[in-house]
């Protein structure tokens, strides 16, 4: 069985967010690819018999979606810090898309930001939806609930705990996402934009 691989990040000193900290966060992503293969394992052996193992599969593909997009999600996030920060070229195209679509590249980042502070646990995303040709952002609880099915994830910020209460404490959600965004490599992310498109 084709397995999932763990990638590798080069990810350089950060605003705020220290390298202990995302020494750890990255152990976390490992641990997604690993179940994610694990899960994929029991599912093909108890598909061998799937009507004696039919609750057992139904509550694995629902642990699968869990474990993959937790793989996934996290791939967005070290991405976009990889290289260092760098700011979206106001020509880009992302850049006049963000603007055609909330007028300014302010306006998308302050409502982008309060996505993110979302009381919760889960993900505020930038996708590109290339049926309409549009933005849309959205708030996805744990790793799973509410992507949006058919567009492309741009941009997503992990809003877990885990992802900043080491070096911001709980109270510090607000600084660690201001913190995040001044941390992007936008051309990463104008990247993830231009593929999708």
């Amino acid at each position: 069985m084709n397995q999932f691989t763990e990638r590798k990040f080069n990810i350089t000193k950060l605003i705020g967010i220290s390298e202990k900290n995302v020494e750890e966060h990255l152990k976390l992503y490992s641990g997604y690819v690993k179940n994610a293969n694990t899960v994929l394992e029991k599912i093909a052996e108890y598909r061998k018999d799937s009507e004696s193992h039919a609750y057992a599969l139904g509550e694995l593909q629902r642990r699968f979606a869990f474990e993959f997009d937790g793989m996934r999600n996290h791939e967005y996030y070290f991405s976009s810090l990889e290289g260092g920060p760098s700011a979206l070229a106001t020509d880009s195209s992302l850049y006049k898309k963000i603007e055609s679509e909330w007028d300014s590249f302010d306006a998308f980042l302050e409502m982008f930001k309060a996505i993110a502070l979302t009381r919760g646990v889960g993900w505020a995303w930038l996708y590109y939806d290339k049926t309409t040709d549009r933005l849309l952002t959205q708030w996805t609880d744990e790793q799973h609930l509410g992507h949006l099915i058919g567009c492309a994830p741009i941009l997503g910020i992990d809003v877990w705990e885990h992802a900043y209460v080491a070096d911001y404490q709980p109270s510090g959600k607000k600084q660690y996402v201001e913190d995040y965004i001044a941390n992007i490599n936008w051309q990463v992310i104008e990247e993830n934009y231009l593929k999708a498109s």
